[in-house]
């Protein structure tokens, strides 16, 4: 206050202003803490972290997250960190703040959120890593599809259409666990071939941000190297597996070199269809997202969600809920006309 106090007769604060100056410090000491979440029964607060909500995946992810959490009485804070550490940590930081019951994250980098959960935790706000898991961090809950078994439906999309021959890997980003998950499936189905003499592999990557730039970039020189002798791509995802086309269209191989995805994007659904993709893994985002949204809000009203495993992250075994993906190639990629996810017209690039 800019004005003096008024003082007693004894020259001291009046009894009234000491009380007040306490209470003010009180306040003021209480504002330093970290805000503990108060969930409602009826509506929770819920934010929801995007590592990058420009992938066209992750706004379907989005929408359909936050149409789920509606009906359930939920409102959503979302965030789109855009492919940045530094950004989905002060975002975090920022939904802490507001007082969210329950925060949802798609980690850009799984191994460097753990300051920031344990904020999260010392204001009482429960944590889900979705799709992703976050290492090493007092997380409360984890959910995405087994992606050991993605990585299997990859690896044997591409040995069934080329049994024989060279490959090349295309490895997701190094600060993703997933892709670490997805080679692992991988190697489960390639390496009995290469043991077998069926396949050689001839070379791998992993391709930072999932960057269909870089994938593009990787699959030229891989073909330069290999004089264009590949006749199998396990890319872990169907961005790399669009820049790995483009590449192999360039030397007129789109159609005749096998290629993997995962995601059931509308483009790698319209290649499929054409011919230049081999395969998809549909992970029906709609499930992930609902089941994910149910999760959170069991959460927020202390129900315990319908865990169907636990996964170790380093820092403890998380509860888990494990999804089954679906392999979708030329014969059954009207599954995803099916489901709604794209209509015929759009598959059908009309």
């Amino acid at each position: 206050m800019s004005h003096l106090p008024n003082r007693s007769r004894l020259g001291g604060p009046s009894l009234s202003r000491r009380l007040l100056a306490g209470a003010a410090l009180s306040l003021g000491l209480a504002s330093l803490a970290p805000v503990a979440a108060q969930a409602s029964a009826a509506h929770p607060k819920i934010g929801f972290s995007i590592d990058d909500l420009r992938l066209e995946r992750w706004a379907h992810d989005r929408d359909y997250f936050v149409a789920a959490a509606k009906k359930l009485g939920a409102t959503v804070n979302v965030q789109s960190a855009d492919a940045s550490e530094s950004r989905q940590n002060a975002q975090i930081e920022n939904l802490i703040s507001r007082g969210m019951d329950v925060i949802v994250i798609v980690p850009f980098n799984g191994k460097v959120l753990g300051n920031v959960i344990n904020e999260a935790k010392q204001a009482g706000i429960k944590v889900i890593s979705y799709d992703r898991l976050i290492l090493d961090a007092p997380i409360d809950a984890y959910i995405s599809f087994d992606n050991e078994r993605v990585g299997e439906m990859q690896a044997q999309g591409v040995v069934n259409a080329a049994p024989t021959g060279n490959y090349y890997l295309l490895g997701g980003a190094p600060t993703d666990n997933n892709a670490k998950l997805l080679r692992d499936g991988q190697m489960k189905i390639l390496q009995p071939q290469v043991d077998a003499k069926k396949i050689k592999i001839v070379g791998s990557q992993w391709v930072d941000e999932w960057s269909p730039t870089k994938a593009l970039s990787i699959t030229e020189n891989a073909l330069t190297a290999n004089q264009n002798n590949i006749q199998g791509i396990v890319a872990s995802n169907d961005a790399l597996a669009g820049g790995a086309i483009q590449a192999l269209a360039a030397q007129g191989l789109a159609g005749k070199t096998a290629v993997s995805g995962q995601d059931a994007d509308l483009a790698a659904a319209q290649r499929i269809e054409a011919g230049t993709q081999t395969m998809t893994v549909y992970k029906p985002l709609k499930l992930i997202a609902s089941t994910a949204a149910q999760m959170a809000v069991d959460l927020a009203k202390g129900t315990t969600p319908a865990y169907t495993s636990k996964m170790n992250n380093g820092s403890k075994d998380v509860d888990t809920i494990l999804l089954t993906p679906i392999a979708l190639t030329k014969a059954n990629v009207d599954r995803l006309v099916t489901d709604g996810y794209f209509t015929k017209a759009q598959i059908d690039g009309k």
